[in-house]
């Protein structure tokens, strides 16, 4: 009797990858500890991590403290500056650290082999969003203590709502970072681009530096669409009226589980259309 079968006999019983919410919690865990290590044996993945909002927050900074100097009207919304920066960096590293993760897998060609074992695409899925929490923080906590000793800007000024701040803004990057890793299945590395552009091409709408009313009055519908554009108008509610506007809030959270919902379902179809077409193995060349 040969194996074939031996299995279609059933004398040879099929391994079957175990399911429920522990076998999944122990796969995307052993996801999250493959990035660790990769990051731990290149010590330039950490400082590339920490330099570029740290850079961006010197130059932004600099310019607060001399507007902070002078007589003009801006000085007054000198401070939000920096507010703003740090913020916009928390949307964009949670989105650079989802797409760029994504986009390593198939560098290596390694996002075959991942996706024929047991690891589920939710699975993938959860250990790139953990992973980009991660990313963020060991890159953002050292860049926020920079920013209070250097310009003693604190950002934990904004109280508890920083904490919903957050969460909203990393929920969107992980929408955005699920609509390109989809762009990307689809269309291959040739789409890679969009990992980076996606984010700066919503900047202008987010309002991170200037108020929804500045837009023209066509566009403002627009920018109030997009969750970052909430926080930012709270952000600033807080740091030039010390009020916090919850209905900004619910706004935001409202429309990243539309996004949410919206990216998973991308990610998905095109994920499903590349097993199908059987590209999925030559996604890395």
């Amino acid at each position: 009797m040969t194996a074939t079968s031996a299995i279609r006999s059933g004398a040879v019983p099929l391994l079957l990858p175990p399911t429920g919410l522990h076998a999944s919690l122990r796969r995307i865990s052993a996801l999250v500890q493959r990035y660790m290590y990769l990051l731990r044996s290149s010590g330039v993945r950490l400082i590339e991590l920490i330099y570029w909002p740290f850079l961006q927050m010197l130059t932004w900074g600099f310019l607060q403290k001399y507007l902070a100097d002078t007589t003009s009207p801006l000085a007054m919304a000198a401070g939000v500056l920096i507010g703003s920066v740090l913020l916009w960096d928390i949307l964009f590293r949670s989105k650079i650290g989802f797409s760029t993760t994504f986009i390593e897998e198939m560098w290596s060609r390694n996002l075959g082999n991942l996706l024929t074992s047991p690891l589920r695409p939710f699975e993938l899925v959860a250990g790139l969003s953990v992973w980009s929490i991660i990313r963020l923080l060991v890159g953002m906590v050292p860049v926020t203590l920079a920013a209070y000793f250097i310009f003693g800007f604190n950002l934990l000024d904004l109280g508890l709502p920083l904490a919903a701040f957050f969460g909203v803004l990393v929920l969107t990057s992980w929408a955005l970072g699920l609509i390109a890793a989809g762009v990307i299945l689809r269309y291959g590395l040739g789409a890679e681009e969009l990992a980076w552009s996606l984010a700066f091409l919503l900047l202008p709408l987010c309002c991170v530096y200037y108020p929804v009313s500045v837009l023209p009055d066509w566009l403002q519908p627009v920018a109030l669409a997009l969750p970052p554009t909430h926080v930012f108008e709270g952000m600033r509610s807080i740091l030039l009226h010390n009020t916090f506007d919850v209905t900004q809030l619910w706004w935001a959270l409202g429309l990243n589980a539309i996004y949410l919902i919206v990216g998973y379902m991308t990610f998905s179809r095109f994920l499903a259309s590349a097993k199908v077409n059987g590209t999925l193995l030559r996604l890395g060349e």
